[in-house]
């Protein structure tokens, strides 16, 4: 059930209750693409971090170690010892990427496995079954995620096949959740938009999606091209489209910058690799900007990474000296550090956000939050 509290301009305050627990928006969903956070976080450090929801990847854990595994272990929540909500996304994203490996037809799509070579064949019926066997408390329907430039006939006829798609999606999930041995039979089902940015594609599949009144929406094909005024645009054309008494979901977005704009444009949910892998890269960040933590002038710096953040390596007393020292010296735990800060970082600044709509000053603590930011704290 999803419960819209508050509402400030297009900003949602909400609330979705799943069956594997309640998730307070706007939320950041931490990327743990093969069942964990790459940087050595486990579901404990998770947990300490404030995390609400994991995203796995439906693609790589049917590669590897293959969806009837976990589906045997009790589900991917089991599996990786997780006890609040996973999304699962559909997988794809990850088979288009690959253009040079795959075949796409209306049935779905050929590819090969880019672990060991063999033949794939996805489609919207396979990879909802997947997402069943790791029983993910949200999937996402099977979709093309066409580039974001693309030429606008393609683009039109991709857009086509992704709606009759979603209708195969939604047909396979509601048998597979009425099986007695279904992993999670309340698994919810979140369609996505897609569109590049032509905007009248966009508009008109938001509409056509939003008649099917599906558990969510999220808006795909975004950050993959385009700028940032572009997608901006996008998202302030086509969410008004989008059912608002249900989560919307921008798909693989973004900067803490972007998270902000965005959640002015009625976004609900979020996901990026950039906290984890900006971590693994020594830059972390603050309220006033990034920290380049190999830069020589932390070599002697006694402050943690930020004053006042309660992350566990702010808190624990770990300098930017030490830090630096770790990363130099290409220790894992250095990396390991920087991922849990950022992290932290991410899901702290949604809960100021969402404290600043539940107090109706959401535009004063945008402006002012992205005032800091652009300080820049190594400027």
């Amino acid at each position: 059930m999803y419960e819209l509290l508050k509402r400030e301009g297009r900003a949602k305050r909400a609330r979705l209750t799943t069956v594997h627990g309640v998730i307070e928006t706007p939320v950041f969903m931490n990327v743990a693409t093969a069942g964990a956070i790459k940087g050595g976080l486990s579901s404990d450090d998770l947990r300490s971090i404030r995390t609400q929801v994991a995203l796995c990847n439906t693609y790589h854990l049917h590669v590897r170690p293959g969806d009837d595994l976990v589906r045997r272990r009790g589900g991917i929540r089991r599996f990786m010892r997780w006890d609040r909500p996973v999304l699962t996304d559909s997988g794809g994203f990850q088979v288009f990427s690959l253009a040079d490996l795959r075949s796409i037809k209306e049935e779905g799509v050929t590819f090969r496995s880019h672990v060991d070579g063999r033949k794939i064949f996805m489609g919207p019926e396979e990879s909802i079954r997947i997402q069943s066997n790791l029983g993910s408390t949200i999937a996402m329907a099977f979709d093309e995620c066409p580039p974001a430039l693309a030429e606008r006939d393609y683009v039109a006829r991709s857009v086509d096949r992704t709606t009759r798609w979603l209708e195969r999606c939604r047909i396979q999930m509601r048998q597979l959740n009425a099986r007695e041995d279904t992993v999670n039979p309340g698994q919810l089902l979140f369609g996505i938009n897609q569109g590049a940015v032509y905007h009248d594609i966009r508009i008109d599949h938001a509409r056509r999606i939003a008649e099917m009144e599906l558990d969510g929406y999220a808006v795909g094909g975004l950050a993959v091209g385009e700028t940032h005024e572009q997608m901006y645009g996008v998202l302030d054309d086509t969410v008004p489209h989008l059912p608002a008494d249900r989560p919307t979901y921008l798909m693989g977005v973004g900067t803490p910058e972007n998270i902000l704009e965005c959640v002015d444009r009625g976004i609900d949910f979020f996901d990026c690799v950039y906290p984890s892998r900006n971590g693994r890269h020594g830059n972390l960040y603050t309220k006033k900007g990034t920290v380049h933590i190999k830069s020589a002038r932390y070599a002697e710096d006694d402050r943690p990474i930020e004053e006042g953040c309660g992350c566990p390596v702010c808190r624990g007393g770990y300098s930017r000296a030490y830090l630096r020292h770790l990363y130099k010296a290409q220790e894992a735990l250095g990396l390991r550090m920087g991922v849990m800060h950022n992290l932290y970082f991410y899901n702290r600044l949604m809960e100021e956000i969402r404290d600043a709509l539940d107090e109706g000053g959401y535009a004063g603590f945008k402006k002012k939050t992205l005032e800091q930011m652009r300080e820049g704290e190594d400027s």
